[in-house]
């Protein structure tokens, strides 16, 4: 199947030459709906990504002719797709240690370590959590994409906490729908600089590539991919506020959500030296600035998830304990507090010892 662009002049395409093709009939009731959501419901394609990629490559027909993804699909309509044969992955099995929080025949649940890569990107080939996975659990071939084998979310190189892995295509595409459906809970902790005036709040600010720098996110009015993040204030340290630590819960998975968000209202994550300047405010003491800047990555810990299982439907929550190194933040931060009234240091205390 070529290019959508190399097509002849009526649309049509010679068919497909290379690779597995899947067939399917739009059934009575369903047509109406955009081509990509269509096909992701479908469990052959179990991800947004592949579905959005391969429909931009024209490898998807409708009655033989390379259709968009805003294109709306008609009752008894043929739908074909090719999947392009997969190049040998370059993702080596590592013998890697990881933290597994829960098993079964359907996920593996991992309480990921700073400075873990969740799958291979550009300057990023070893160390990851796929290489982790294919030593420990030889994954077999039958993903779609080889490259992420049971991958269904992703956290960020430098953030810790819980991710859920897949063990099966079927568990991926069941926990892929929940996922886009925005029925996964997720809760995180982060230790920001500043303290927000208010003691919870939204931030509803739409999420796109920084025109820039295409590595960055950008959170402005205009942008098209919405973005919603609840937080609340847990603990706050000095009176003077120099930090705070926040629970966060984003009700959408956009790309560095939590870190553009906080940094959007003024308050970036400690050590976020991408979203923000990793110095502590002029009002910080010398052991607090030091705690501050020294912290080497961004202070953001996955600390719980709850979903329902892909077999069974029942409800269930997966946590990890606060990584070590913001533990010990947090710890340096208390100790350099100031004299608070007893009221407010009370509240902190409790909120503290609840979130650990």
């Amino acid at each position: 199947m070529s290019d959508a662009g190399d097509a002849p002049e009526d649309g049509r395409q010679d068919g497909p030459k290379d690779g597995q093709i899947f067939r399917c009939v739009v059934p009575a009731g369903e047509g109406g709906q955009r081509l990509d959501r269509f096909l992701g419901r479908q469990s052959f394609l179990p991800t947004r990504s592949r579905v959005a990629a391969l429909v931009r490559a024209g490898h998807v027909t409708v009655d033989g002719v390379v259709r968009k993804a805003s294109f709306s699909v008609s009752d008894g309509e043929d739908v074909a797709i090719l999947l392009p044969p997969v190049e040998p992955s370059w993702v080596e099995p590592e013998a890697i240690a990881l933290t597994v929080l829960h098993e079964d025949e359907a996920l593996i649940v991992i309480d990921k370590p700073a400075g873990m890569a969740t799958h291979p990107a550009p300057g990023t080939r070893h160390g990851t959590l796929v290489a982790a996975l294919l030593h420990r659990w030889r994954f077999g071939g039958d993903w779609p994409d080889p490259q992420r084998p049971g991958i269904v979310h992703r956290l960020d190189k430098d953030t810790t906490g819980v991710i859920v892995v897949a063990k099966t295509p079927a568990a991926m595409h069941a926990l892929a729908r929940q996922f886009s459906a925005r029925t996964v809970r997720k809760r995180y902790h982060a230790v920001v600089i500043g303290v927000p005036p208010e003691a919870s709040g939204v931030i509803d600010l739409a999420i796109g590539r920084d025109p820039v720098d295409r590595k960055r996110m950008q959170a402005r009015v205009g942008q098209t991919r919405l973005a919603r993040t609840r937080y609340a204030v847990a603990e706050s340290f000095a009176v003077p506020g120099i930090a705070a630590r926040v629970d966060v819960e984003p009700e959408t998975g956009r790309t560095h959500q939590i870190r553009v968000h906080l940094a959007s209202i003024g308050h970036a994550i400690v050590g976020d030296r991408v979203y923000g300047s990793g110095r502590a405010p002029a009002v910080a003491s010398g052991p607090a600035r030091h705690a501050i800047e020294s912290f080497p990555r961004q202070a953001l810990h996955a600390g719980s998830l709850s979903l329902r299982h892909p077999l069974d439907g029942r409800e269930i929550e997966f946590a990890a304990p606060l990584a070590a190194d913001m533990r010990q933040l947090i710890d340096a931060l208390r100790a350099c507090d100031s004299p608070r009234d007893e009221t407010r240091k009370g509240v902190g205390a409790t909120r503290g010892e609840r979130a650990q």
